[in-house]
């Protein structure tokens, strides 16, 4: 069966795959991955200061983010503290390794970029984002 025979819905998920496979590869040849990419890039660029604002940012649930903080906390690239106001809130904060592990993983994330754009102008890629908004608001139940 040739691409053009395949279900859309079925082309986009393996090209999804590989790309995210190839993606989480670049992220790790520069000592990271796309779970910390996330995390780290919600931390160093918004102001997402609790485990409850991080989670909801990144999109994954509160005990998948406990799993990636436990990790990243332990190899030393975040702090995790209580509230003091509120002690079920936790606080969460780049170290200074942190903050240079996600300059890394920006560059690797910004290469890659660039690697998955070769060939498209911007008219290209701005349809590319169209189709694929287009293409989630079509995935929703009615």
């Amino acid at each position: 069966m040739s691409a053009a025979d395949q279900p859309l819905g079925l082309l986009v998920s393996r090209t999804a795959r590989r790309i995210d496979r190839a993606f989480d590869e670049a992220l790790t040849a520069a000592g990271g991955s796309t779970s910390a990419w996330l995390v780290l890039d919600a931390l160093a660029t918004a102001d997402h200061r609790t485990q409850g604002d991080l989670a909801a940012a990144i999109g994954v649930r509160q005990p998948t983010l406990t799993h990636h903080l436990d990790t990243l906390t332990g190899a030393g690239f975040v702090t995790r503290e209580q509230d003091p106001a509120n002690r079920r809130v936790q606080r969460i904060a780049l170290t200074a390794a942190g903050q240079q592990l996600f300059v890394r993983l920006r560059r690797a994330a910004a290469s890659f970029d660039g690697r998955l754009r070769a060939g498209l102008g911007e008219a290209d890629v701005a349809e590319l984002r169209r189709i694929l908004a287009q293409l989630t608001e079509n995935a929703e139940p009615d």
